[in-house]
């Protein structure tokens, strides 16, 4: 499961907001919107680098990171506004033993006290953060050492998030994708396998549904074998001529 846009309203407009004041603290120029729609689920190390090219220093991508995580806390406040139905969604999977893991491209520090705030704390397996992979999405590399963590192969998983990098990244491991419409409209959302809005939406069989493998999900299609011809049946190569001379 993803965090923003999932469990509770997302803050793209805040994140917008903080990469507008850290670019002014450096003294950069304010980046476009449609360049700061490219990071949207990104890590914030992979945004300075590969989005903003502000900086391919791995100690100047840090420093940059961990300043861009404090302006967005100033700004945010620890306010949380949670998804109608998200709390009581993900209190159900842990009734009924599901297991969870929580994907986010931010700390892990900042994600821990967010998830206690909302009151789910000790509600997920695992926690995958952004000091845990190279890359965030739309690269796969998030979920797939998610289900690594939970010790479930990917075609088993079923990734809840709410863009079309989260339906990507999904689709890429082999793993289904529910995706929960807000920030993008349901129509935008149409490569999911399944799209809702909101998460008390869905059931336990829907799950399991789309968690059900089938034969061609797991094994590559067996080769048919090749029909073993007869010495009578192979033509001759030879060709009679008749004598002209």
């Amino acid at each position: 499961m993803e965090w923003d846009g999932v469990i509770v309203e997302d803050d793209s407009k805040l994140e917008r907001e903080a990469w507008l004041t850290l670019a002014q603290d450096e003294g950069r120029r304010p980046p476009p919107a449609f360049i700061l729609r490219k990071a949207e689920g990104m890590k914030i190390d992979q945004a300075v680098s590969e989005v903003l090219c502000w900086s391919r220093d791995p100690k100047e991508m840090r420093r940059l990171s961990l300043r861009w995580e404090e302006i967005f806390q100033g700004l945010h406040g620890g306010i949380y506004r949670q998804k109608p139905g998200a709390r009581a969604f993900v209190l159900t999977l842990r009734k009924y033993n599901i297991p969870i893991a929580l994907a986010i491209s931010r700390s892990r520090k900042a994600m821990e006290k967010a998830i206690e705030v909302v009151g789910l704390k000790d509600s997920f397996s695992c926690i995958v953060s952004a000091e845990d992979v190279y890359r965030g999405k739309p690269d796969p590399e998030m979920y797939m050492y998610g289900a690594q963590m939970l010790g479930i192969i990917p075609e088993r998983c079923i990734v809840i998030g709410n863009s079309n990098s989260s339906i990507e990244a999904a689709h890429d491991t082999f793993m289904k994708c529910i995706a929960v419409a807000g920030k993008h409209p349901t129509y935008e959302l149409g490569a999911a396998d399944l799209v809702i809005t909101r998460l008390d939406c869905l059931s336990l069989v829907d799950l399991k549904n789309l968690a059900s493998l089938d034969a061609h999900e797991l094994l590559p299609p067996m080769p048919l074998p090749e029909p073993e011809l007869d010495d009578e049946s192979i033509p001759h190569t030879r060709t009679a001529l008749p004598d002209l001379w």
